[in-house]
Formats: C-alpha cells, structure tokens, sequence
C-alpha cells in the first residue's frame, strides 16, 4: 500500500460569536466549514472557535435546532477572529422525516432513536449490535438460534449490509443449538439504521427486514486503545493525516476464563478460541471525495458436546473450524454541487470444516461460500425537496458442502449471478409531508426468474412534535440453501408489508406507535415430507413447490425519556404479533416455533456524576412459544414457559496517567432463571428433553484504555 506524502500545511484560527435575531447568544450552535470535519459548538456565551487548514473561498454552515440553518461564505487567506453570525430564530414546524418501520442510530442525538454508545452500554448485549437491536419493537428473543427474527420472519429473511454491500456472514459460526454474536462492534459504525419492515429500494432479498451499517470514515483524531476482559485481548490504532488515515486492530479470543464463572448447558472439549484482524484505509482524493479499503479475517475453532437435534438420547460431538476473509472498496464522490457518486466492491469467503460423531455414524463437513459484489449508486438533488437515486447491484455468490459419512462422499453446490436496478424518488412538497416512491427490479440467473417490486413511503406532519407514517411495498427473497443445495429451484418468495405508524418527539422524549400486516406468499413448501422439527436438515427430499403461505400482524410500542430525570435515561419497547404460516415441511399453518405472541423490554442507564460510573439494567420477558408434540393433535399447539433476563452492567471512568479508562463488570440473567427454548420427544413420545440456551447465567469483566475520552455528555 503506498502513502501519500503529507507537508507540514499552515493552520488558521477561525473564531467568533452566534447570535439569534433578537440579539441573544445562541448556545450549542455547530460552526463548520462544509464538507471538512473542522468546526466547533457555541459556549454559554454563543463564543466558538477552532483552526483549520482550509484556504481560499469556503462555506461556513451553523446548525442550531431552535433556529433555522445558517449558511455564509469566507474567504481564508489568514486567521478570521470576532465573526458575527446571527441565526432567525424558528418557529415553524421542523421538516418531517420519513420513519415508518424503521429505527435509526447514530452519533447524531437529534436525529437518532439510538446512538452508537447506547448499543455498546445495554445491559445484556454485550456490545452486540444485533442483540442490543433484540431490545427493540418486532424482534424476538433468540437463545438456541443464531440471527435477527423479525415480525414472523426467521433470520434468514433479515439482510444485513455495511456500506451498501451484503454481510456474507454477518454472525461468527456456531454449534447447533448455541447462539453466536455478530461478528461487528458499534465503534466501526458512525450509523445504524434498522428497518423492521418497509425498507428502501435500494436493497432487496430480504422478506421482513435490513440492518444497515456504514462505516466511520476519518477518524476525528490518531489515538489507540488496548484492553482485556474474560473473553480474551484486543488492541486497535489510528493514525491520522490530513487527507488520509490508517486503522488497524488484532484481537485474541478465548473464552476457558469465561465459561469457569458460568455453569453451561453443553459441554467444551475445547472452549471457543481464535484471532481477528482488520485493517482499514482512508484517503480523501479531493474535497468532496473519499475511498476507503476494509480487509478482515478470522478464525476460530471450538468442540463441544451438544444434545443431538435428531435424537434425545445421544449426545452429539461437535467439533469447528471456521476461517473467514472479506474485503471492500468503496468510493464516494460530490459531482458539481447535485450530483453525487457512490461504487463499492466487496469480496468474501468463509470456509467452516465441521466433525461430529452420533451414535450411528461419524460424519465430515466442509462448507464453502463465496460472494463478489458490486454496487454503482449516483443521486440528484434536484432542489432541497426533490432528489432522485438510482443504482444497480452485480452479485456472483456460490455455496459448495462437502459430506464425508463413513468414507462416502458427495458435494452437493449451487451458484447463483444475480444482479438488480433500483430507483427511488424523495419529494417534500411542503414542511408538512414527504413521500419516497421507488421501484426495485431483480433477476436471478439460478432460478430463471425477473422480479418487480414497487416501494412507498409518506409521512405527514401532524402537530408541532408529532407525525403519522405509511410504508409499503412487496419485497422478494431466493429460495433457502438447503432447497438450492438439495437440486431444486422454485421461484422467489414474496411478501407484502403494509405500515402505519405515528412519531413523537420533544426534548429528549420520543414515542413511537406502530401497526403492520404482512402477507406472505409463494413460501417454499415441501409438499409429501413428514415435520421433522430438526433445524438443522442438510438435505431435503421430495416435491418442492411454491404453495406455501402466511401472515404476520401486529403492534409495536416505544417510548424514551432522557429528559425527566436529570442523568436518567430509559426507554420501553413492546411488540404483539399474530403469525401463522403454512411453509418448509409444516404439517398445517401453524405460528413458527420462533415466534412469542408478546415481547417486552425495560432499559435503564443512569449516570453518577460524583463517582463517575454508569448502572445500566434490562429487563426482557417474551411469551411462550410453540413446539412440537407428537402427542398433541394440534400441530404445534403446545408452548414454553414465559421467558424472564434481567441484566445490569456498570461501567466506571477513571484515567491511570494519560489513558482513559473504563473498567466494565456485567450479569447476565441475575435472577438465574431457566428459560425453555422448546422440546424434543423421543420416536415413541415417552421421553421429553429441554431446549436450553447454552448457559443460564454469565458474569462478565473487562478493562478499556484509550488515548481518547468518552464524550461524558453522551451517557
């Protein structure tokens, strides 16, 4: 990799004063110079000042959100001390914004529902993005599965996507029966946006929802961090130049420290151990440019001890090694002043070699996929209410398994090119409404197939702090692997979402309501098997068809207050779904052994100034869900005992000399609680097992130290 050689540049100081019309300081006002990361935020005063590089004639933009935005032009040749800028202050409504079915979270507090630091300090997710995600409206609680379950859906109906480009393998693998994490931390990520449902046409193969994650571009300054906890080691780094940047960060995995404080439902021969590497470089080419290259890779390897998902009476050995590499280049260009220009290219490729023995046979595994990706993407603003976007995808992805049982071998493969055509038109006509009509088009090569889906969202002022939203449109997804493996090739399934929502949203206080209705159909169905309530089939055999079908509806609630009580910040989220689906190898429509009819979460963090520690706690609880029974006529008419987590978390900062410190300590379900996932039964039905998580109860330790401090007005 070559480096741009970077001379000493000459910094100029940039200050003054911010004033509304009536002659008042205006406090917490952003002054930047536009498309640069050099600015500052008004004092108490309305005073602000900073030093930039910058020469020659720039925009100077100031934000405030009780004021309208200010934009004013000057010209740098030399320090610019005592500006005056004044800001009108505003009582019109604020512009509406689009939110029906989905959730973002950024750095940005006053536009998101959650910021990057809330994902990293909920209690219970161990700063997993997709489990602090399971804290909010239409996801389920998964303890046995791996993946997001969205509004009826299972995981393999949520896409997640960073920078654009499909996540290959978004989660670390894992032993049947054991949930992984997601393989990403919140720190990558300057925005998230989650859509439980009537998602952009900008991406598709996804039937009930995206997660959406864009990486930082520049870091804001060169810093490292180094820490430990009971998992294992990590370091990372940032160096800084003017027009570029280098990030790298090594990570050593293993859990032995782990799993001696926690007693486990399965058992490790050989604890989960392994390496993370990635490295990440950013150059701005000019102004309004910027490429960034990604590499990644990992591995990882782990045996245990598990219940056989076929029998009841055998356990299972389960023995993996897992390797994946990826990489991505990206590159984002302003054109002129309305044009803007966006292409990335990613490239993945995982390889997990999986041993298990059961009481009959030895078995050998081998899974191998690939993916190459492409994405060309330009908007237009046309005017500061109408812009246009549009793009294509390219995708090359392949699945190969490799099945050795008692020296017999065969290689069951599929590969698919596929490619898409997407646009999608933003228009306010007023303050008062915005409309997002768009139109994706796929086509699959494997499958022989063309699909056309239209998209739409509005939303309607209603009130000074209130909005009603609507969001549709009919979305489709490839057949799962397990059919494409086994030789088959159905058509797409599709389902279609209808959303109605209503936002409010003052002073740190938001409340969302939210409906929907989904209709699923053209669900692959297999047509003369018997159920087998095995998750984890390899092949299937027999007729394959499109027959299948179902529904999901239901509401959501959430509410978050970080105004009422000084350093208090908690917010609620509630979900009720009807589902039933007839579909896979289903003996009847019937509501998914992944589904709970109601889902509730309680988040809390609170603040202590004088002993600068954070105390977080969650509480979840979900309803039972259905599982299979032989003996019982209805088909999956049986359900699980209620599930209960309650987690809390306490972070402190401190320094020791120059390196800021957090010391973190966390329980995960302290009351101990044994939550059921489901059931086994024996052939004859006499013998009942338990579907357990792989521990009930975990404790958990660590150290952070940075170069670099928490913003403390964050927590």
């Amino acid at each position: 990799m070559l480096f741009p050689v970077i001379a000493d540049a000459q910094s100029f100081v940039i200050s003054g004063k911010v004033r509304n019309d009536k002659g008042k300081p205006v406090k917490g006002a952003s002054v930047s110079i536009d498309n640069t990361i050099d600015g500052a935020t008004t004092d108490s005063t309305g005073s602000f000042e900073f030093t930039t590089e910058e020469k020659g004639m720039q925009l100077l933009v100031i934000t405030e959100a009780g004021h309208e935005d200010l934009k004013t032009t000057i010209t740098i040749s030399g320090d610019l001390r005592k500006l005056e800028l004044v800001m009108r202050k505003t009582n019109r409504l604020s512009e509406v914004v689009i939110s029906a079915g989905a959730f973002e979270a950024s750095n940005d507090r006053n536009k998101s529902v959650l910021s990057t630091l809330d994902i990293v300090t909920t209690a219970g997710a161990n700063a997993d993005v997709a489990k602090a995600i399971q804290t909010l409206p239409g996801t389920q609680q998964q303890g046995t599965q791996t993946g997001l379950f969205v509004r009826g859906g299972d995981a393999s109906e949520a896409a997640v996507v960073v920078d654009g480009l499909v996540a290959q393998n978004a989660f670390f693998s894992g032993a049947p029966g054991v949930a992984t994490r997601s393989r990403f931390s919140p720190f990558q990520f300057k925005g998230v946006s989650f859509s439980s449902g009537g998602y952009s046409a900008r991406y598709g193969q996804a039937l009930s929802s995206v997660l959406e994650l864009n990486t930082l571009d520049m870091p804001d300054k060169t810093t490292v961090n180094v820490g430990f906890n009971m998992a294992g080691l990590y370091a990372s780094g940032a160096k800084l130049w003017k027009k570029s940047a280098l990030e790298l960060s090594l990570s050593y995995n293993n859990l032995a420290p782990f799993y001696k404080l926690a007693t486990t439902n399965v058992t490790y021969n050989k604890v989960p151990e392994g390496v993370n590497a990635s490295g990440k470089y950013s150059w701005k080419p000019n102004k309004d440019g910027l490429v960034k290259l990604l590499v990644n890779a990992s591995y990882f390897t782990s045996t245990t001890t598990v219940q056989d998902p076929d029998s009841v009476s055998s356990p299972l050995l389960f023995g993996l090694k897992s390797q994946t590499y990826y990489g991505t280049l990206s590159y984002r260009q302003l054109l002129r002043s309305k044009w803007t220009m966006y292409t990335a290219l990613a490239y993945s490729h995982n390889q997990d070699k999986i041993d298990f023995n059961t009481s009959f046979s030895d078995f050998h595994f081998t899974n191998t996929d690939q993916r190459l990706q492409y994405r060309l993407e330009t908007r237009y603003d046309w005017s500061a209410r109408v812009g246009i976007t549009a793009g294509t995808e390219l995708q090359h992805f392949s699945f190969e398994k490799l099945i050795d049982s008692s020296g017999t071998q065969w290689k069951p493969a599929f590969a698919e090119n596929a490619g898409a055509l997407y646009a999608e038109l933003e228009w306010k006509p007023s303050k008062l409404v915005a409309i997002r009509p768009g139109v994706r088009a796929e086509h699959s090569q494997l499958l022989a197939q063309t699909a056309i889906g239209p998209r739409l969202s509005m939303a309607v002022r209603a009130g000074t702090y209130g909005q009603f939203g609507l969001a549709g449109g009919v979305f489709y997804q490839n057949p799962d692997n397990l059919y494409l493996l086994s030789g088959y090739r159905p058509q797409m399934q599709y389902a279609v979402h209808s959303i109605l929502n209503y936002q409010w949203s003052k002073q740190d206080r938001t409340l969302r309501m939210e409906i929907y209705y989904k209709d699923y159909q053209k669900l692959v169905r297999e047509t003369m098997n018997a159920f087998n309530p095995s998750q984890y089939r390899n092949y299937v055999t027999g007729p394959v068809d499109n027959s299948g079908h179902g529904y999901a509806k239901g509401f959501e609630l959430f509410w978050r207050d970080r105004k009422s009580v000084k350093n208090l910040d908690y917010w609620l989220s509630y979900s009720y779904i009807d589902t039933r689906r007839l579909y896979a190898n289903y003996a009847a429509e019937a509501t998914p052994t992944f589904i709970s009819n109601h889902n509730l979460n309680l988040i809390g963090k609170y603040y202590i100034e004088k002993l600068q520690t954070q105390i977080n706690a969650t509480y979840s609880y979900a309803s039972g869900r259905p599982y299979y029974n032989a003996a019982n006529p209805e088909f999956l008419g049986d359900r699980t005992p209620d599930y209960h987590n309650l987690s809390m978390t306490v972070n402190y900062l401190t320094h020791i000399k120059k390196w800021f410190t957090v010391v973190y300590a966390g329980v995960d379900n302290m009351t101990n609680q044994h939550n059921i996932f489901g059931y086994r039964y024996s052939t004859d039905g006499k013998t009942r097992t338990e579907i357990k998580p792989a521990l009930y109860r975990s404790f958990f330790v660590g150290v952070n130290f940075s170069l670099t401090e928490f913003n403390k007005d964050e927590l």
